[in-house]
């Protein structure tokens, strides 16, 4: 008995942290819920779109293969929900069998009682009872432990009502969470049925696509080249950034330093000054004593020529080294350290859609032949849906590509975001922009009739891992 009440105490103390660990639990659990319907709204909005094209195209295995991914979460999470419940079944059970033990205890008391009371029931023998003592204070003892005797009774009778009325919603809970369970296994056999719709539909648009594989090759392979074009566009621009900085930077030092060398100048100037008037003020002193007292003059030494000032120390040159020619200014290097300190955080550019492309080479899982290789994360949202900023930062340039819309170059320090296939733009080179602002709409391509837009991410001219910038979801 010892060493189980520790334990038993032990357990009261960690019984509101667990049940609240639950309750957090099964919050999440709604969450994601709710965020993997959104999820799969988006996904069969984009593939609605893509089926509108002719033909199959790569962009409609991605499309079916996201739907696929986001029906086997939903199972997942459906499985989780039905533990829950059967969690919660379980536990219901055990409160219906400790209840009906209690009220079946409660009720073997009671008619312990009744009986007592129906043996003593006339109130001759309870008034023999109480006068029946030895003395007043005796008889006044019986008098209170009689009525504690029928206050206890009607307490018991009370408990009884009680734990019945527990038992029945314990119960009633018990069939409504066995009714949510049998709905719950329903929704989940519904949607392993359209899992398997799913992966028919692609099975076929796989066979498809493989009668055109060296179509689709050729395809990448002339995606690849523009890709290239535009890398080396938006490098050039970057390195024209950088030399510009570099001219302003060195025009800057150049004009410190002459602003610091005509400094230099008049202090040498001012103390040539202070020294030739020290020098003629002796000189005068030294004629005045001469011919006022000659004698004096001969026996007494001449009075000291006073030093010439020292010459004021000069400022040691500070240091001007900053991170890079991009940050020369205390604004710019503290936007670069903020956009560094957003890495893995930053938000999708589209407000809605998902994403259809990682950064770097992509093998597909269906086609072994087919690599795409991405200098961006790409994101397919709705055909003219809004394109927004990912980082506050200045427009350095808007250009036109050929056959593939425009270009969005944005500059955060040292760092540069690339928006890539946008139908319009809304921006102009020099602007200052905030995160989240909309700077033009997304263009669809030629093989998806939802919009899709490519976010690029540069350290100077260095092309960034975007999926280590962009949150996934």
């Amino acid at each position: 008995m010892k060493k189980f009440i520790p334990v038993l105490l032990l357990a009261l103390v960690f019984l509101p942290v667990m049940l609240h660990a639950q309750n957090q639990s099964r919050e999440e659990l709604e969450k994601r819920k709710r965020e993997l319907q959104k999820e799969m709204e988006e996904a069969q909005a984009i593939l609605r779109e893509t089926k509108k094209s002719s033909k199959e195209s790569l962009a409609q295995l991605r499309a079916v293969r996201n739907k696929i991914d986001v029906r086997s979460k939903m199972i997942r999470n459906i499985n989780d929900e039905i533990k829950f419940i059967n969690g919660d079944i379980n536990s219901a059970l055990r409160d219906v069998k400790t209840l009906q033990s209690d009220l079946d205890t409660l009720k073997a008391q009671y008619a312990q009682l009744i009986v007592a009371a129906y043996k003593n029931r006339s109130s001759y023998a309870l008034m023999n009872f109480i006068f029946s003592a030895d003395s007043f204070n005796e008889a006044v003892k019986r008098y209170q432990y009689l009525k504690q005797y029928r206050d206890f009774r009607r307490r018991q009778a009370d408990n009884i009502i009680e734990t019945q009325a527990q038992l029945q919603l314990k119960v009633k809970n018990l069939q409504d969470q066995r009714v949510k369970r049998s709905a719950t296994l329903k929704t989940e056999q519904e949607e392993r049925s359209t899992l398997e719709k799913d992966r028919k539909e692609k099975d076929e648009v796989v066979a498809k696509l493989k009668g055109r594989e060296k179509e689709l090759l050729a395809d990448i392979s002339q995606k690849q080249k523009d890709q290239k074009k535009i890398q080396d566009l938006i490098r050039a621009v970057i390195r024209k950034e950088i030399e510009a900085a570099r001219r302003k930077e060195a025009e800057e030092l150049a004009r410190r330093k002459a602003a610091e060398a005509a400094e230099r100048k008049r202090r040498e100037e001012e103390r040539q000054r202070a020294l030739a008037a020290a020098k003629e003020a002796a000189a005068k002193a030294a004629a005045s004593n001469n011919a006022g007292n000659n004698t004096a003059a001969a026996t007494q030494p001449a009075a000291p020529v006073p030093p010439p000032p020292k010459p004021e120390p000069a400022e040691p040159e500070k240091p001007t080294r900053v991170y890079n020619v991009l940050e020369a200014s205390p604004e710019a290097a503290a936007l670069g350290e903020k956009f560094e300190d957003n890495r893995g955080k930053l938000p999708w550019p589209v407000e809605s859609g998902m994403i259809i492309g990682w950064f770097g080479k992509q093998r597909n899982a269906d086609m072994e032949r087919v690599v795409e290789e991405n200098d961006g994360m790409i994101f397919a949202t709705r055909k003219g849906g809004n394109v927004k900023a990912i980082f506050e930062g200045e427009v350095r340039v808007v250009m036109a590509i050929p056959g593939g819309g425009y270009s969005i170059l944005v500059k955060h320090g040292q760092y540069f975001t690339n928006y890539v296939g946008l139908l319009s733009f809304n921006v102009k080179s020099g602007q200052k922009i905030s995160t989240g602002q909309v700077i033009g709409t997304a263009k669809s391509n030629e093989e998806q009739s939802a919009g899709v837009i490519e976010v690029q991410i540069y350290k100077l001219d260095k092309l960034q891992n975007a999926n280590q910038w962009i949150k996934p979801r």
